[in-house]
């Protein structure tokens, strides 16, 4: 039953939904995330992506390091692999084409999640699928708005919390001896402690671990791509003729390499699941679209930069043999891989990297569980607290079991999640774009940096409070160039 749903969602509905979103909203948007490409190092770089308001909510590079700890995880390191593995090396295409239009789509999710973001009773902000679909499709739409939120909670809360637990045990049993469920104990201790601290600790954590990971496994990669440059053009043109079916049948064939690759390239960047929109929500931006553009750029830096990483390791070493058959799968595979090419510590390298990935995944899914309980029941904080006791409970599970089956059920429940958040942007497609001509608007005119006014969208319903910058933040825009900033608002939510 798991297998026949899989080949529905993920060989026909979701091929068709992700097409229809990430290139639709290319074309609309005139390729937005090839035209503010620039735009996201400039965003990056300014003091405004650091600023915090007087609430403590998130910071735009913490939102934007926040999402790259829940995109860079298991799936950039085991999950290439299996996509290699099963699909061949024209996985890897696909996967690629799948975070070029996840670009696109990733922009559209999470710039309707800032604006619609919703105002809690301790002055911050929740937001998300759930919250766009309720305010900016109506009342009647709660219903999906709730087994989206259902969703969300079976998908990241549980299924992928455990799957991590279960990656990093396997992966440090095989290259260390460590038992499962020694491993499983000293990961749930480190998640516990960091967990009750809630998403302003998960942030902090986020901020200083998620940069020292991602340029730690990327400086190797460069070193073993260098170590090897003279064959990068030889394993580019394999990728793109096994992604055509131009080269002997390898992995499942072409049909293996596309249903492989827009399946493990969705699992690892996530664009049109509505994860990212969940953290992306809660930024201090002065323009949703800011935080568009910034969300974009993870879902480059996850797919294009990081599972490219992998693909070259795996590619470039003697372990995988294309046309031969009992390859090592999933993470033994990068394992051996990386240990090909730079002895037997790079096993090691591989495991510690995946502690890390994992690490802030199962972080970065905690959170997306509790803002889905946050939906049903609004800042309940016994119930966040039972949540997190659960948490930590199953990445013990998780660690010292065989979870076959849940891998299945957690792609059955991974497709649905995408298409209930695929349509709902599809049908809140325009609205996206008049944000984005807003943003779009304002850049024309001269504007350094805009400013999203909520009072000349009246019809959205939006919430003005979410909107008013701080004082000292909009005379510096004002001072910059901007186009200043209608006095606060003193409408009530």
């Amino acid at each position: 039953m798991l297998d026949l749903l899989n080949e529905l969602l993920w060989g026909k509905v979701l091929l068709v939904l992700l097409v229809a979103v990430g290139i639709g909203f290319t074309i609309a948007s005139r390729f937005v995330q090839f035209r503010y490409f620039g735009r996201m190092f400039q965003i990056l770089g300014s003091r405004q992506a650091f600023r915090h308001d007087k609430h403590g909510h998130l910071s735009s590079f913490q939102a934007l390091v926040l999402s790259v700890a829940g995109r860079v995880g298991g799936g950039n390191i085991a999950g290439v692999a299996v996509a290699i593995t099963l699909g061949g090396p024209g996985a890897v295409f696909w996967m690629w084409l799948v975070g070029v239009m996840g670009m696109a789509t990733s922009f559209l999710e999470c710039t309707l999640a800032q604006t619609f973001k919703q105002p809690q009773d301790d002055g911050t902000y929740r937001g998300g699928p759930a919250y766009y679909i309720v305010k900016g499709l109506g009342r009647n739409w709660r219903w999906l708005a709730g087994f989206y939120s259902a969703l969300l909670l079976l998908t990241f809360g549980f299924a992928f919390t455990a799957l991590q637990s279960y990656a990093v045990s396997t992966s440090f049993n095989d290259a260390f001896g460590v038992p499962v469920f020694y491993s499983g104990i000293a990961l749930a201790m480190l998640v516990g402690l960091i967990i009750f601290g809630g998403i302003k600790r998960i942030a902090r954590i986020s901020e200083v671990l998620v940069p020292f990971m991602a340029v730690g496994y990327l400086l190797i990669a460069l070193i073993v791509v260098g170590m090897n440059i003279d064959r990068v053009p030889e394993i580019v043109t394999l990728i793109v003729k096994s992604a055509f079916g131009l080269e002997p049948a390898i992995g499942g064939g072409i049909g293996a390499a596309i249903m492989m690759g827009l399946k493990r390239g969705l699992f690892s960047n996530e664009a049109g699941l509505g994860s990212a929109p969940n953290v992306a929500a809660v930024a201090y931006v002065p323009h949703p679209a800011n935080q568009g553009i910034v969300q974009a750029f993870s879902v480059f830096i996850d797919t294009v930069i990081i599972c490219s990483s992998t693909a070259f390791l795996i590619l470039l070493s003697g372990v995988y043999d294309p046309g031969a058959g009992g390859n090592v799968e999933g993470i033994a595979l990068t394992q051996a891989a990386l240990a090909d090419h730079v002895g037997e510590w790079g096993r090691s390298f591989v495991s510690v990297a995946l502690l890390l990935f994992a690490f802030s995944t199962i972080l970065y899914n905690y959170y997306l569980g509790e803002n889905s309980l946050n939906f049903f029941s609004r800042n309940n904080q016994n119930l966040f607290n039972a949540f997190r006791v659960a948490i930590v409970l199953l990445v013990c599970w998780g660690a010292t079991t065989d979870l076959g089956t849940a891998f299945g059920f957690a792609d059955v429940t991974m497709g649905l999640l995408a298409v209930t958040n695929l349509v709902a942007l599809i049908l809140l497609f325009k609205k996206g774009l008049r944000i984005l001509k807003d943003y779009d608007d304002q850049r024309r005119q001269g504007v350094s940096q805009p400013i999203f006014d909520a009072s000349q969208h009246p019809d959205l319903n939006l919430y003005p409070q979410a909107w008013e910058l701080e004082p000292e933040d909009r005379e510096r825009l004002r001072a910059s160039g901007a186009k200043a900033q209608p006095a606060p608002s003193t409408t009530k939510a």
